[in-house]
């Protein structure tokens, strides 16, 4: 692949076949996203996660007909780690509740160029997006058609040349994680649209949904799960 390889020609690495699944039941699936995965079609017409997921279930399960899949929550492109679908149609309107009145805890893991000025922190911006280049620009200040953004972090582990975070966030704004790190001088390393010097040979960037706590949509148990990290030598390191 080339070292430039961009957002726009990432190649899709998963299939029904090499699945990275994380839990699986009636109800719910979830999946530890690679980069190049794409959760839901978009105008790439690039074969998206969530038909990968149908033909898993389709071929497991001997399932005539359509099968249904419901897309909870999305992640970026060149982002991995996990992502939860819905089974059952009864699943989908639970976990949509759940996620839309955050009543879910989302941990990412971010390696990063440059090391914050502090071990950890919350920051707090105002996002604007800008559809035309597909950004969000963190302002300090409330600025028109801004939506307010808030997340903590704190320093996990210090390698030669970057530094890994843990990422709790507060709300879910879009590209939210990476244009506050940016914000502050810390772009995401292989974030080339945020900051960084240069990008990963993947074309993906080190930032990786960790961890997710929720309560089942049906069982009402407590649901915890943990993705690892890709198979690379930063990530090793961390």
């Amino acid at each position: 692949m080339s070292k430039n390889l961009s957002q726009s020609n990432m190649k899709i690495v998963s299939n029904k076949d090499n699945l990275q699944i994380l839990h699986e039941d009636n109800h719910i699936i979830v999946v530890n996203k690679r980069v190049g995965d794409i959760v839901q079609g978009d105008k790439t017409g690039d074969k998206p996660l969530s038909d990968i997921v149908k033909e898993y279930i389709k071929a497991k399960y001997n399932k005539p007909g359509d099968v249904f899949l419901g897309v909870i929550h999305r992640l970026d492109r060149p982002t991995t780690g996990i992502v939860v679908f819905a089974r059952t149609s009864k699943a989908l309107s639970r976990m949509n509740e759940l996620f839309s009145n955050r009543e879910t805890k989302k941990t990412y893991w971010a390696v990063v160029k440059n090391k914050p000025h502090e071990a950890s922190a919350k920051l707090v911006h105002y996002l604007k997006r800008n559809e035309k280049n597909n950004t969000s620009k963190a302002h300090l200040k409330e600025v028109p058609d801004s939506k307010l953004a808030s997340l903590d972090y704190t320093i996990i582990k210090e390698l030669q040349n970057y530094t890994a975070l843990e990422i709790n966030l507060h709300t879910g704004r879009h590209h939210q994680i990476r244009a506050q790190l940016s914000a502050i001088g810390s772009p995401i390393k292989g974030d080339l649209k945020y900051g960084a010097d240069r990008s990963n040979p993947d074309g993906g960037i080190h930032l990786h949904a960790r961890k997710l706590t929720f309560v089942h949509p049906v069982s009402k148990e407590n649901i915890t799960i943990i993705a690892p990290t890709p198979d690379d030598p930063i990530w090793n390191a961390v």
